[in-house]
């Protein structure tokens, strides 16, 4: 298993070797261990790093001292992100060989790193995150969200997901990308909006048929929480030849779903509901499906949600060159190591227990 302070460690100097007051390993350690202990902040991770300077020392000399705030932040906007993108994505690899179920890739724009009032030149991060074992798997920074077309086959090519089922949004269903992910030996779910013209069209009148649906194969989920009743139901079928005929170049196309959701207010009694059409290249089992186009809310859950509340990022503003970027690769490998740590708190409670606590956080470092 590779930790990720020998991620750290692997990262190539980008200055000028011998004039160099702050080695790079030492600036990423002391980054990492500030947002791992409830830092948000380059001066708050500073005071972090300076009360605990003698327990940093067990692991790198530190022979000038604590790297003050602007410093890490100059370094950090002037190291190109992919050299820390690709040691995360190694440390990654090793610590979850294999990919299990639904892996989520969708995207999420840093608001605080906008550099005009309108909101304009924000960091868009698209992520991958498997669902099943609260692991970020890797992220791509794109310009805009319509970027992450080209982007996700770029984010998918580095990633180890033979096995796994690769669920994206509307905006990732493109030929291409279903192609990358069967190239990857992965399966794939991918949402269905009129953006797809044609195909669109044509699943969403197959499913408006009642006589055609009758041979299809359903599944029906009641759930009850936060003051109303959700009631979901799948309709499936692997019987497609007409569809695969119109449409050749989907690569193992193989199934196609309709979803419809309906919920009722338990107070009002009012009731919403919408219909979702998918495609998929795993069978047409209507359970299988359903459990994974409901997995692909994990991203926004489990990631996007702790990402906000437990760390702020919203209100982050770092904005200059790679330093956002390479700030939200950190906060990552801080959610994945604290993901490990199996105690049943929450990511708040586990930040601040690492920094009350040494050996506690010790024992995340070696993860």
């Amino acid at each position: 298993m590779v930790s990720f302070f020998d991620v750290i460690r692997t990262i190539p100097e980008q200055r000028i070797v011998g004039m160099v007051t702050y080695p790079l390993d030492e600036i990423l350690l002391v980054s990492f261990i500030g947002v791992l202990c409830g830092g948000d902040d380059w001066e708050v991770i500073e005071d972090m790093s300076k009360v605990n300077l003698e327990w940093l020392r067990q692991f790198l000399p530190y022979k000038n001292g604590v790297p003050p705030a602007q410093t890490c932040r100059r370094v950090l906007s002037l190291l190109p992100a992919k050299l820390l993108e690709n040691g995360f994505a190694t440390w990654v690899c090793s610590l979850q060989k294999v990919v299990r179920g639904v892996v989520a890739v969708d995207g999420k724009t840093l608001r605080g790193s906008k550099k005009k009032s309108d909101g304009d030149g924000a960091l868009h991060l698209l992520s991958a995150y498997a669902c099943e074992a609260g692991l970020v798997l890797g992220q791509r920074a794109v310009e805009a969200k319509s970027n992450e077309i080209t982007a996700i086959p770029e984010l998918l090519e580095m990633l180890a997901i033979k096995g796994a089922i690769i669920s994206i949004d509307a905006i990732g269903t493109q030929k291409a990308i279903a192609e990358k992910i069967i190239e990857k030996k992965a399966d794939y779910v991918l949402a269905l909006k009129s953006n797809q013209g044609t195909l669109y069209t044509d699943i969403k009148e197959f499913f408006a048929d009642s006589e055609l649906v009758k041979t299809c194969l359903t599944h029906q989920t009641t759930d009850g929480g936060h003051g109303r009743i959700e009631e979901r139901k799948i309709i499936a079928t692997s019987d497609i030849e007409w569809l695969k005929n119109l449409h050749p170049d989907w690569k193992n196309l193989t199934s196609v779903a309709a979803i419809t959701a309906k919920t009722t207010n338990k107070k009002t009694g009012a009731i919403s509901a919408e219909t979702r059409f998918y495609i998929s290249s795993l069978p047409e089992n209507p359970a299988d499906l359903l459990a994974a186009t409901r997995s692909h809310w994990a991203i926004e859950n489990n990631l996007h949600w702790q990402l906000d509340v437990s760390f702020n990022e919203d209100k982050c503003r770092v904005r200059k060159d790679f330093e956002p970027h390479n700030l939200a690769i950190i906060r990552h490998a801080v959610i994945n190591i604290l993901k490990q740590d199996k105690s049943k708190i929450s990511i708040k409670r586990k930040r601040l227990k690492a920094l009350m606590d040494k050996e506690f956080r010790a024992n995340l470092l070696a993860c």
